[in-house]
């Protein structure tokens, strides 16, 4: 019997209960009985397809190219979009087939061999292959890349082969655990640019108005905003519930959040920390939160900064209890973080939850300050030296001032954060100069040259918990990400072991080992890990949230937004999906 028939039976028996519940009432009662609308007639609301949904985007896009999108968040909002890799990031914080089927990984962990999918088409219409594949790798491996050289190095030592039309093998010089984060990054179309020099990609009209194989692509891009329609050739695409996103274009955040209360848009792509309590008193306006992965944090050069007291771990131990991390972030941030305690993230596998903890501890960090011989001005000391008020409050040793700078990016979130850590420090004997610069002034200028006293960061951590880039003593030579300058034998041989293994346990054991060493040398100062907001007006419907690598992770589930709804009878409705239903159940 077919689902179809039973439903309808069961409709039938229901129907004689209740004829005779009614004859029963009749003959006891005597009272008449009111009509019972009939099933036949009982609706429900469907979610169909059509509308755009418009979001408000701070700034405008440089390059919607994957391989140019890491530094400005709304190309990489267009690139989740209009591109795929062969995998991608699952919500549960896993490496999962996208463009690719399937892969294998050889028994010494050098070889990684991808099957495609067979039925993939660009947005042209045009099919996608292993060419493509072998294309955008090669575009990366070339000494004249114009994109990130972090980016770049990894693939220029990875050999790539052709298998068939729908098969790439890679093969890396020795074992390399977090090899798949890498192949998320989206494939361009050879057919469209192979004619490009790379060294002109970034420049090239395709970087306005690109063609993936996503689930959306541009139709139009003005100065003004920038719309994409569902993409009639994507696997998904009969499943997508809206027809266009329109990306207006907006100078700030809060310029977005006005538009949005003119009516001008359907979404806040950030609410900033100082937007969040106008944010909130909108009740048309649904937030919706979610961790990203990373941590802001302060790095102290440890090298030769002309500030030795940052060698001595004591120091660097008592500056971490003199702040109230969880202060910052309910005072300043408008509760948009987590405390964080390691350098991996609380929801990685490599986690270690015994990770050493120093909360707020002002009597501790005082204590240690003293030990290590910085002391305060007695009273009678700042009498009789006629000291400035202020520098009474200042420890020093050996006439040697407590003081540094703190350099930090000149957005005006991240400055009032400087200035606040600044006052916490003030609390215990520490003086701090705040110094806020231009972003590329703080990376070319001060990072790269190891040239800052501590320095106010906030960095973004890839799927796979390995901290070699940030940590291993090798990266603190130029063009290495230690900018801090942190040297340590064991946790260098923990984590530089721990990247030539596959095994998740042997990883884990190493990992935690190495996360005990950050916790007693205390190389730097972790802060929290942000939590991004953002803002979807209630018509937009079924938007979910889950933790993310970076924003662009809130269009995860995007084909499933809705904003238009019909409404059908259950008849209607069971006469719709009758036929699939017994498809599905029958032999």
């Amino acid at each position: 019997m077919s689902k179809y028939i039973r439903w309808q039976a069961l409709l039938t028996l229901l129907g004689m209960i209740l004829i005779g519940t009614l004859l029963v009432n009749m003959t006891v009662k005597r009272e008449p009985v009111p009509s019972t609308p009939s099933p036949s007639t009982q609706t429900t609301v469907l979610q169909v397809r059509g509308g755009t949904y418009v979001e408000g985007a701070a700034g405008a896009p440089r390059f919607i190219n994957p391989l140019f999108s890491q530094e400005n968040d709304l190309d990489r909002d267009l690139c989740k979009l209009i591109f795929e890799g062969l995998t991608t990031l699952s919500e549960h914080n896993e490496i999962v087939p996208l463009l690719a089927e399937q892969w294998d990984v050889s028994e010494d962990g050098r070889t990684y061999t991808f099957a495609l999918r067979g039925s993939v088409r660009w947005q042209d219409g045009e099919p996608f292959t292993a060419d493509d594949v072998l294309f955008t790798i090669g575009l990366l491996q070339k000494p004249d890349f114009p994109g990130s050289y972090y980016l770049s190095e990894l693939w220029r030592s990875v050999e790539v082969k052709k298998i068939g039309s729908y098969g790439v093998q890679f093969t890396l010089l020795e074992p390399y655990a977090p090899f798949l984060d890498y192949t998320t990054i989206g494939i361009l179309p050879k057919h469209l640019l192979e004619d490009v020099p790379v060294a002109e990609l970034h420049l090239h009209a395709f970087s306005a108005f690109s063609t993936g194989t996503g689930l959306f692509r541009v139709v139009e891009h003005t100065a003004e905003h920038i719309v994409l329609e569902a993409n009639p050739y994507h696997r998904l695409w009969g499943e997508t519930k809206l027809d266009r996103i329109d990306f207006r274009f907006y100078p700030s955040y809060g310029h977005i959040l006005t538009a949005y209360e003119a009516g001008e848009v359907t979404g806040v792509s950030h609410i900033l920390a100082e937007d969040m309590e106008r944010a909130r008193s909108n009740p048309n306006l649904q937030l919706l939160s979610a961790r990203l992965s990373g941590y802001s944090l302060i790095l102290m050069n440890l090298g030769d900064s002309g500030k030795p007291f940052f060698q001595d771990p004591r120091v660097r131990q008592a500056l971490l209890y003199a702040l109230d991390r969880q202060g910052l972030i309910d005072d300043v941030l408008g509760g948009q973080g987590l405390v964080i305690h390691s350098p991996i993230m609380p929801q990685s596998w490599a986690y270690n939850p015994r990770v050493q903890q120093y909360g707020y501890a002002p009597k501790q960090a005082i204590a240690l300050l003293e030990e290590t011989g910085w002391e305060l001005p007695t009273p009678q000391e700042a009498f009789i030296g006629e000291l400035d008020p202020e520098d009474a409050k200042v420890r020093t040793r050996q006439g040697e001032r407590l003081e540094f700078t703190l350099l930090v990016n000149n957005l005006p979130e991240r400055i009032a954060l400087a200035h606040a850590v600044a006052d916490q420090w003030s609390a215990v004997g520490v003086h701090t100069y705040v110094q806020a610069v231009d972003v590329s002034d703080l990376t070319l200028n001060h990072l790269l040259p190891r040239a800052f006293d501590a320095v106010l960061l906030q960095w973004q951590l890839p799927p796979d918990p390995d901290p070699y880039p940030v940590w291993h003593s090798t990266q603190t030579e130029a063009g290495g990400q230690n900018y801090s300058g942190f040297v340590h034998r064991d946790a260098d041989e923990a984590i530089e072991v721990a990247r030539l293994l596959t095994d998740v346990g042997q990883r884990t054991e190493l990992y935690y080992r190495f996360q005990e060493i950050f916790g007693q040398e205390v190389p730097a100062l972790l802060l929290y890990q942000p939590v991004y907001t953002y803002g979807v007006d209630k018509s937009v419907r079924n938007v979910q949230i889950a933790p993310m690598l970076d924003p662009s992770g809130r269009f995860r589930n995007i084909a499933q937004w809705a904003l238009l709804e019909k409404e059908v009878s259950l008849s209607e409705l069971n006469d719709q999906v009758g036929d699939k239903l017994d498809k599905q159940r029958d032999p």
